[in-house]
Parts: C-alpha cells; sequence; structure tokens
C-alpha cells in the first residue's frame, strides 16, 4: 500500500496520485464527506471485482457508486424531481431504477443501482477530472464497522493477503457515519440504513 498524506500543499499533487491510480484499475482508500471508503472506476470490471476481494465482500451485496452530479446520475438512473432532492443531500445514498447497465454488474441489483453525489474537496476534483463514476463503499473487512480515524481503517487490512493500492491518509475525518440508504425504486421510500 502506498500511502500519500494529504495536505493544503500537496492538494493537487494527491488529487493526481488519485487520478493516475484510477486510471491503472487500482482500488483506494480515500477519505469522504462520511467516512474512509474504498474506490474504484465504476466502469471497470477488474478493479471493482478487486473491491470485493479486498473487503470480502458477498458479490450479491452491490456497490454504491459516487458520481459527480445530477446530470451524470441520470444518466445512470431514472431520476424525478423528488427523488433528485435526495440526491442533492450529499449523505444520501439512493437506491434508484437503473437506465443502461454501462457499468461493471457489482454495482447494480436486478435493475437498481445505488448513486450519491458526495461532499468532499479532493473527490469531487476526482470526480471532475476523471469522468466516470466510481465504485465505492466503506473501507473495511466486510462485517468490521466502517471509520472515520485512518489509522482505524488501516488496521483492517494489516495482515491481509490483497490491500488497497494507494491509501490517502487525510487523518481523522469529523466524527462521521456511513450515508443514510434509502430506496425510492417503489412509490413508499424505505430507508435502507440510517
Amino acid at each position: 500500500m502506498r500511502i500519500f498524506k494529504l495536505s493544503q500543499d500537496n492538494f493537487k499533487e494527491t488529487a493526481e496520485a488519485c487520478l493516475l491510480s484510477l486510471k491503472k484499475g487500482e482500488v483506494l482508500v480515500c477519505p469522504t464527506d462520511t467516512v474512509y471508503g474504498l474506490l474504484s472506476d465504476a466502469t471497470n470490471k477488474k478493479s471493482v471485482e478487486s473491491i470485493f476481494a479486498i473487503k470480502k465482500r458477498d458479490k450479491l451485496k452491490p456497490l454504491a457508486v459516487f458520481v459527480k452530479d445530477i446530470e451524470t446520475a441520470k444518466k445512470l438512473a431514472f431520476i424525478d424531481k423528488s427523488q433528485e432532492k435526495f440526491l442533492k443531500d450529499n449523505k444520501v445514498t439512493a437506491i434508484l431504477k437503473a437506465r443502461k447497465k454501462i457499468l461493471s454488474p457489482l454495482v447494480y441489483k436486478d435493475d437498481t443501482i445505488g448513486l450519491r453525489i458526495p461532499d468532499y474537496k479532493l473527490l469531487n476534483l476526482v470526480l471532475e477530472r476523471f469522468k466516470k463514476p466510481l465504485a465505492q463503499t466503506s473501507a473495511n473487512i466486510s462485517g468490521k464497522g466502517s471509520s472515520s480515524e485512518i489509522k482505524e481503517a488501516l488496521k483492517g487490512f494489516e495482515g491481509e493477503e490483497i490491500k488497497p493500492d494507494l491509501v490517502i491518509d487525510a487523518g481523522d475525518l469529523l466524527n462521521n457515519k456511513p450515508s443514510t440508504v434509502i430506496d425510492l425504486t417503489e412509490k413508499e421510500k424505505k430507508i435502507i440504513r440510517y
């Protein structure tokens, strides 16, 4: 694991390191507006599979996807005005009816997809410049808790055979919890995770 310590002085350099890593099909541990996450190019089937291997996640549990804006979200899912407001709440992952399945099959469940627009400066710049959605999940082994503390997040991968390729260390994040997941595919919205 290569570790990049994020600071004001190396912000652009760190963003470049993320972009290069994503273009190579690598998996990143990256700070987000909630907890530390595992990220990869959602259009690259192999790199999305790598997240499942690193996390030891059941492939029947699809990954959510970070998108840079509503326009990008609308290319991936059917979104009406009421659903749009949920996506604008950055700490909500919205489960929506998928349009064309153009990303890795591991981000879809039947004909649905989970989308989120994050609000974290580095991540937003990476999404803007990378120009592709990012498959994402919390940076931990399945069944273990997610973390907003870098040491805690990295401890989970100690001794593991398969590890993330690049770690962006932004120190401890504000005491956050994972995003709320809301299923918007039926008339009655359903909270899956709060």
